[in-house]
């Protein structure tokens, strides 16, 4: 006979323990065939939440509904190993999860965490002073790699306890755990309470942590910008910031979208909001001015990691510089349309190369479609990441399709 008349786990704390124990399997499988593979790696780090999350369910559900008493008519030790076996997992799946988030936190690659492609997921705060810091990277490292050995050692003994005590002539306790089996020959367990205290309780962690991100980036408008890096930088800072336009864009009508390629496939994707100066004279081309300016947190690519990645300081570093600015001078006619020189500031950087373009002119209805390709390098972006371009490609291509009206 059990101690007590509570002879089966909850639904609740059965099916958490099967959908943790899978994650866990799988994980651990995960782990050992992600290398160089974006999606499984970000996968890992989702899976990984999500056991933490799961976790803390579990633990606080243990703690308002207490596990049924072990088997009378187990030996003392057995007692003993089953209690730090159990103690052991539960430490480790909390454990395991944290090691990971700090892991990558701590990691110079500065690759954003998106949990299964949808929610944003911020790097533990206290590790933000560590980030590129190696020897606490490799300690953290070594912790979770050896982790998972510890982890898969403790689940072969937990089974094999529950085996051979279902087996053997004692009393067995898997059944307790197994959803749908033997439940007409157990007593019947106490109600379940304290459901909205764990999972509303997880949820509203959870919930805050997601936040963190979204409310970061809202303030990232209010940091100022730090001064130019050098005096050619600061000759172009010094330049008007505005032209007297004599026409007026279209934007609903107008884009700007930027292409390269990750990983062997093509990405692209627009700035979602941007302003521009056009003072264009058909008749005196040399003299025309155009001046563009994007808040680079408004990019976006269909894909909310490389939206995120974006974002990050070692690319467009939106927290620190909002907005990029495209200055057009040296207009030309050619035998197939104009060329210009653009000039495009980033993160106190400035680059020029060459725009070529087209100009259809209708009465005072302009069409433009016109094409520049700029270097990454060059604008210092992704260089502790991926500086040989083994991921991102070097080139990326600038093409802009618009319509204005002459004033």
């Amino acid at each position: 006979m059990f101690k007590n008349s509570v002879s089966r786990y909850t639904v609740v704390a059965i099916a958490l323990h099967w959908a943790i124990a899978a994650l866990i399997i799988f994980m651990i499988w995960l782990g050992w065939n992600m290398e160089e593979n974006e999606t499984r790696y970000q996968l890992h780090k989702s899976i990984g939440i999500t056991i933490l999350l799961l976790s803390v369910i579990r633990v606080a559900w243990r703690m308002l509904n207490p596990p049924p008493a072990l088997p009378s008519d187990m030996k003392p030790l057995e007692v003993k190993a089953a209690h730090y076996i159990h103690v052991g997992l539960y430490a480790l799946m909390i454990l395991m999860p944290l090691l990971g988030w700090a892991l990558v936190s701590t990691s110079k690659f500065q690759v954003p965490t998106v949990l299964f492609g949808a929610v944003s997921w911020p790097d533990l705060p206290f590790m933000a002073d560590l980030r590129g810091n190696k020897p606490v990277h490799v300690v953290l490292e070594t912790m979770h790699s050896k982790g998972a050995w510890v982890i898969i050692g403790l689940l072969v003994l937990h089974v094999a306890g529950a085996l051979k005590h279902e087996f053997s002539p004692e009393e067995g306790v898997l059944k307790r755990m197994v959803p749908g089996l033997f439940g007409k020959t157990q007593p019947p367990r106490a109600p379940a309470r304290g459901f909205f205290i764990a999972f509303g309780g997880a949820a509203l962690l959870f919930g805050l942590i997601a936040a963190a991100p979204v409310l970061a980036q809202s303030m990232s408008g209010s940091k100022a910008v730090p001064p130019p890096a050098n005096d050619a930088e600061a000759e172009v800072a010094a330049a008007p910031v505005a032209v007297e336009p004599n026409w007026v864009v279209n934007y609903d009508a107008s884009e700007i979208r930027f292409t390269g390629t990750h990983d062997g496939n093509v990405f692209s994707g627009t700035f979602k909001d941007w302003t521009a100066d056009v003072a264009f004279f058909p008749d005196a081309v040399e003299t025309s001015d155009v001046r563009v300016s994007v808040p680079t947190g408004t990019a976006t690519t269909g894909k909310k990691l490389y939206n995120d990645s974006l974002r990050a300081p070692e690319w467009f570093d939106v927290s620190n510089y909002p907005t990029a600015t495209i200055r057009l001078t040296d207009f030309a006619r050619t035998d197939t349309g104009y060329t210009a020189t653009a000039s495009m500031r980033l993160k106190n950087r400035t680059v020029t190369t060459p725009l070529a373009f087209t100009l259809d002119i209708e009465g005072d209805i302009a069409t433009l479609n016109g094409e520049a390709t700029f270097d990454r390098k060059a604008l210092n972006i992704g260089q502790i990441s991926d500086p040989g371009a083994e991921w991102v490609s070097d080139a990326v291509t600038v093409t802009v399709t618009g319509e204005a009206t002459r004033k």
